[in-house]
């Protein structure tokens, strides 16, 4: 109970940052999405741009964030010596992205369509190449549990690119994408250069052998990588390539990425669950009780994602003014993505049983096969139903790695998941779904919303009675018998 309790502990500190980060960034939804017309594209050329970083940053760290989690605990190796290793690999594909980015900028912004402004591309490298050098930083946090140093440097991003883009889209009435990058490059400045003492922290000390070996356990991981970031951007970066229109391309492409935010509120709970969850899952992989705790901790994430899921479904007719009018006709995405990002975490709590016996080539070959699956509907489904495609293509490929993963999992390294508790809650979080769904749209917004407040109330109250007596919550338990 005590690790469950420093999971609890921790991911609230993560979570509050990350909740409270996320939340100051949807005010940039509203924003962009006011002062960016729909009609412009703009939004759509910087949810195309933002994907190709997402997978750019991956190939950077080259996996070495759960890598440095794995070796730092191994009593065999210094933890030093394991970070400086590891940031000096990070450093040097670095230092080679952005030779070749700005050695051959012109063919590489004529082929993705961005001729005609080098200064997108360019700016962006360099976020993305200190992004990258920010992460075995930002890790190296997490390793030594110092959660709210991590989550004020977070924070601290957030609260400077909020004011940044008030400035300049709101008082002084920019409209133009080239900002929003623009403001991301100081900001990410900002943070490294905060980094800098904690480097001369480090006793830094290269070890060639120790390196062989964390490429030996990343390179699996950074095909798992890879394969998962494309399940999250490939539709962005597919949508301008296949789809008839390029200018209607970047349009709905700009509709699609916005609604794709407010589903975001699953990405943010699971990265938080992420951050507290895997230090311990390492820490406590000799314990003889791992396997019933990897089984508990899976069902609670499974229901507060669902939970989280009735409460954003349940309150979308709100939800929905985050968006400016124009993109608003994208909304039927939302419940799709966030199932999807829902069996994502799920996919990540499973992959555990392969990282602890080094045996991190099954993870590439799950996501790979999610990827094939997401590629597929994608690049047929686009051109015909746009972004509908997009998100029930992230939908299936998430479905075939979390299928997969449990069906190998359960047959090489067995976790007695609850699956019957968790299948309950499922059937329960579909059933409430599928009833706010038939409430008349011609009903009133208040009756409406107690509805909804009413099936998220009977889902909290059987959460209670079933698996979260109030008397066991901290703080507050002593109060409840």
């Amino acid at each position: 109970m005590a690790n469950l309790s420093s999971l609890a502990k921790d991911t609230a500190i993560y979570g509050l940052s990350s909740i409270i980060g996320r939340f100051l960034n949807y005010l940039l939804v509203p924003l962009y999405t006011h002062y960016m017309p729909t009609q412009s594209g703009d939004y759509g050329i910087s949810t195309n741009v933002y994907a190709y970083t997402v997978l750019i940053l991956v190939l950077l760290t080259f996996g070495m964030e759960t890598t440095l989690f794995r070796y730092a605990n191994d009593e065999k190796e210094q933890p030093d010596t394991v970070f400086s290793t590891g940031f000096a690999l990070i450093a040097l594909l670095t230092t080679l992205f952005l030779v070749i980015i700005f050695g051959f900028i012109t063919p590489i912004a004529g082929h993705l369509g961005y001729s005609e402004h080098h200064e997108y591309l360019l700016m962006m490298a360099v976020v993305v190449a200190m992004d990258a050098l920010q992460a075995l930083p930002f890790s190296y946090l997490r390793f030594q549990k110092r959660a709210i140093h991590f989550a004020l440097l977070k924070l601290l991003f957030i609260f400077f690119s909020i004011a940044l883009n008030i400035i300049y889209f709101v008082l002084l009435g920019k409209t133009s994408v080239f900002y929003v990058f623009a403001i991301n490059l100081v900001c990410t400045s900002l943070i490294s250069l905060l980094f800098i003492p904690e480097l001369f922290k480090i006793k830094w000390h290269f070890d060639s052998t120790l390196l062989w070996k964390m490429l030996s356990y990343s390179w699996p991981i950074l095909i798992l990588g890879i394969a998962g970031s494309l399940n999250q951007v490939a539709d962005k970066i597919i949508f301008p390539l296949v789809y008839p229109s390029k200018t209607e391309a970047n349009i709905q492409l700009g509709i699609y990425g916005s609604c794709v935010k407010i589903a975001m509120i699953m990405a943010l709970i699971t990265q938080a669950f992420r951050y507290a969850y895997e230090p311990i899952v390492f820490a406590k992989s000799k314990d003889g009780d791992k396997n019933e705790y990897y089984a508990v901790a899976m069902k609670f994430y499974l229901i507060f994602t669902l939970l989280a899921f009735l409460c954003v479904m349940g309150y979308i007719d709100i939800l929905q003014y985050i968006l400016g009018k124009g993109y608003r006709e994208g909304m039927q995405v939302v419940p799709i993505v966030m199932a999807a990002e829902i069996m994502m975490g799920v996919y990540f709590n499973l992959s555990f049983w392969y990282k602890l016996i080094d045996k991190t080539i099954y993870g590439a070959w799950f996501s790979l096969a999610g990827c094939i699956v997401l590629f597929a509907v994608n690049i047929w489904g686009i051109p015909r139903y746009s972004y509908m495609a997009c998100a029930w293509g992230g939908f299936a490929g998430y479905a075939t790695a979390m299928i997969l993963s449990y069906i190998v999992g359960q047959i090489k390294n067995p976790i007695p998941y609850p699956m019957k508790s968790m299948a309950v809650y499922v059937l329960m979080t579909i059933l409430f779904f599928f009833v706010m769904q038939q409430v008349p749209e011609n009903w009133h917004i208040l009756l409406k919303l107690g509805i909804n407040s009413l099936l998220i109330l009977a889902f909290v109250t059987y959460i209670i009675h079933h698996d979260l007596p109030l008397k066991s919550l901290p703080v507050v338990g002593r109060y409840f018998k």
